[in-house]
């Protein structure tokens, strides 16, 4: 008979949890969870509450759990967790039912969209239904079955309601097997009905010690293989843009020998960023909207690009305008994404279909003066990048790129052999596009950006996930006001935690880069700069954030210029908790780069400039690829 073992739901789910181990890309064998982030409420305080609490210095499989103040900002910290390990290890998130639970929605959607796995443990209302309308219920006139669980099912790649405690046996290895597959992998939902974590069952022993993951790395298929040779083969101007794929499968060396073997020059989206390291002779940098020029040039020029692991988001792309007469040739191991644009497909892994693909085009390489070009455009765009990062204007507020050069070569300054490695965290405003062109990685992994949701609030909580998942290197968050306003409870958390962040605020007093925007769209400014929101009768913003990250523990200070700057950079990593530096900047200045991307303009205006902004995005929409 299969030998069992009486346990609670909870109980169970949370032992399988902690078994899990996964076989590392270097071979190593590691705890698959790192751990659960949670706060708890009456939905799950006592079920999953008194799992988590047995399990957290169990001797064989200790699963830690870590209290944060914010449901949405700890998973973002989970996301973040995932992403610093390269997908390769996740963390799981327990919360209440209600607005605990439907706090988690917006993550949910950052991780979907980013494709990053992330274990969502939201509880839920009673399955026996006999106290309903339990505390924080929605009722529906229309469905019993409804909760406000079922929030998560467009933004999640897997779903499923607990209703008995059974289902725990089929529902959460399922949920891991879509976390841990290269094609599928995303966030998952195990909606938990606070009765249910409490029922216990005859539990197989077995499902205790589930067996050792192990990732799947799909080869090619040879007919497409072969096609894709063939189209690569007459291309005279290629271009690589390297997407997050590369970074996932851990690609970056093939990415590089595939370039030096053919002569292609590579550019990087922003998921992309930090595959191939910034000084190599043949990275032209950032591609697309917010790209550097050197890049987008190369890119209109190319007879073809290859697409490795990129979803070809619209800021790529510049809405599909950019490299619109270029053939397109994507390998993804997603079917999903190498079709996209009717694309040329090669449906494998990026590690293994680099060096299938460079072996069926052995002896093809791109025309010599291409790659020439390319070398000599990829050193022009470096002086470009050195010099807006280190020529500080006198008189006036800086702008972005002077602080990023100062943030940057920071670990100089303090004596350090090279800042290159730190890790910089960031999600929206004007900074994601300023750090896509001026920041230089030279390691996998050390530029994290949230650019595929561009989630205000994702900076602090994403720098806390990511020291998580990388302790071994400094972590900077560059986050604008308007962010840091969204959500900074995370600060609080890693002074808890003990888990140290250099947070660089960037103070420009308001939305700038949605300002400029505005204008562009021959809109004046409104709704989005503070002094421009102050009605009558009301009194304008004067936050001092510098007291406020004081107020959370963190220790803060207010520069006054980038030398300032320079020296508290310098102080903060000699630091051992959260250090948060703030500076006022402008957004009204801008740098090198850039291509169309597509915003709408209204048809109907009283206003003229509305009307010319109209004609330039009809005009633009003529190049697009269709």
């Amino acid at each position: 008979m299969m030998k069992t073992i009486r346990l609670t739901m909870s109980q169970a789910l949370v032992q399988h949890l902690a078994a899990l181990r996964v076989e590392m890309a270097d071979g190593s064998i590691a705890p698959y969870c790192g751990g659960v982030f949670t706060i708890f409420g009456h939905g799950n305080v006592a079920g999953i509450g008194e799992a988590l609490y047995a399990q957290r210095d169990h001797a064989q499989n200790p699963l830690p759990t870590f209290r944060a103040h914010n449901e949405q900002g700890m998973a973002h910290a989970a996301i973040a967790y995932g992403k610093a390990q390269f997908r390769q290890r996740i963390m799981a998130v327990s919360t209440s039912i209600g607005p605990g639970a439907t706090n988690l929605v917006t993550a949910a959607a950052v991780a979907h969209v980013n494709r990053l796995p992330v274990l969502l443990l939201p509880g839920d209302t009673f399955a026996t239904r006999a106290p309903d309308p339990v505390l924080q219920q929605i009722e529906s006139f229309s469905q019993g079955d409804l909760s406000a669980n079922d929030c998560f099912r467009p933004v999640v790649r897997y779903f499923d309601r607990i209703t008995r405690p059974e289902q725990i046996l089929t529902a959460l290895p399922r949920a891991i097997q879509v976390m841990t597959d290269p094609a599928s992998c995303g966030p998952v939902c195990l909606a938990l009905p606070q009765d249910v974590q409490a029922e216990a069952f005859d539990c197989p022993v077995s499902f205790l010690q589930p067996a050792l993951i192990r990732f799947r790395r799909p080869p090619a298929d040879a007919g497409e293989l072969a096609r894709a040779a063939e189209v690569l083969k007459t291309a005279k101007r290629p271009l690589i843009v390297a997407g997050g794929g590369v970074l996932y499968s851990q690609a970056s060396n093939e990415l590089r020998a595939f370039a030096e073997a053919h002569g292609v020059p590579v550019v990087e989206s922003h998921g992309g960023k930090s595959s191939l390291a910034w000084d190599h002779p043949l990275n032209l940098g950032a591609i697309g909207v917010d790209g550097m020029n050197v890049a987008n040039a190369m890119a209109r020029e190319a007879d073809l690009v290859l697409a490795v692991g990129t979803r070809l988001q619209d800021f790529t792309t510049g809405s599909h305008a950019l490299f619109a007469k270029a053939k397109l040739l994507c390998l993804n191991v997603q079917p999903f994404d190498a079709g996209k644009w009717n694309a040329t497909s090669l449906v494998a892994d990026a590690k293994l279909g680099l060096g299938q693909l460079s072996a069926a085009a052995a002896g093809w390489s791109a025309d010599a003066g291409w790659t020439d070009k390319a070398r000599a455009e990829a050193a022009r765009g470096n002086a470009i990048v050195t010099e807006l990062t280190t020529a500080v204007p006198k008189g006036v507020l800086p702008y972005d790129a002077e602080v990023i050069g100062a943030v940057r070569d920071s670990l100089n300054d303090a004596g350090g052999d090279s800042g290159l490695d730190d890790i910089v965290v960031c999600a929206a405003g004007t900074l994601p596009a300023e750090l896509h062109k001026l920041w230089r990685s030279r390691a996998p992994g050390t530029y994290h950006m949230e650019y595929g949701y561009s989630c205000m609030g994702y900076e602090i909580a994403g720098g806390l996930g990511a020291k998580m998942g990388a302790p071994h290197r400094e972590v900077i968050v560059m986050v604008g006001d308007g962010s840091y306003m969204m959500l900074n409870a995370e600060i609080a958390t890693s002074v808890m935690l003990g888990l140290k962040l250099i947070v660089v605020v960037l103070d420009n007093r308001g939305y700038g880069c949605i300002e400029r925007l505005q204008g562009k769209s021959g809109v004046p400014s409104f709704n989005n700069m503070l002094d421009d929101c102050v009605p009558e009768g009301g009194q304008p913003s004067e936050i001092d954030f510098a007291m406020h990250a004081r107020a959370m523990g963190a220790h803060a200070v207010h520069v006054a210029d980038v030398a300032e700057l320079k020296t508290a950079m310098v102080a903060a990593r000699a630091a051992r908790k959260t250090q948060v530096i703030v500076i006022d900047t402008t957004h009204t200045r801008t740098t090198d780069g850039g291509c169309w991307w597509e915003v709408a303009i209204p048809e109907v205006s009283q206003r003229s400039e509305v009307q010319e902004a109209h004609e330039r995005y009809v005009t633009a929409k003529q190049d697009q690829r269709l």
